[in-house]
């Protein structure tokens, strides 16, 4: 489980070091995605917009989700769903750059279906 935990922030780590000045200056769109579980896991991935591209397996409607909230995924609409009442904390996060401000967003949801149903396409990977 550690090697998850360490594999997932270096790859968070590594994907933030890359940022570039000249996307932020030209207005472009680049975060980070990511989230961690207290069980001892941590996935994230870049997903940038105009175009849509990056690691996220539906980068098109992750940029549609951002776009509707300006990139704060706490104005999304829950998805009309039930979870179970099992409490195993989960962590999201977004970092980077969004039509050229800095933007930094975090949450920690009961466990992964409430953070699933809150987040919609945007968390899913």
């Amino acid at each position: 489980m550690l090697f998850r935990i360490c594999t997932g922030l270096a790859a968070a780590t590594a994907v933030l070091a890359t940022g570039s000045p000249v996307l932020a200056a030209a207005g472009g769109s680049r975060v980070v995605l990511t989230y961690t579980a207290e069980a001892g896991y941590a996935t994230a991935v870049k997903l940038t917009c105009d175009p849509a591209g990056g690691a996220h397996p539906q980068p098109v409607q992750a940029c549609a989700a951002l776009t509707r909230t300006g990139a704060n995924p706490a104005r999304l609409k829950p998805a009309d769903r039930y979870c179970f009442l099992l409490y195993k904390p989960i962590t999201a996060r977004l970092s980077g750059t969004w039509r050229g401000r800095t933007v930094k967003w975090t949450h920690t949801y009961g466990n992964s279906c409430e953070m699933n149903r809150a987040t919609g396409v945007l968390f899913a990977f």
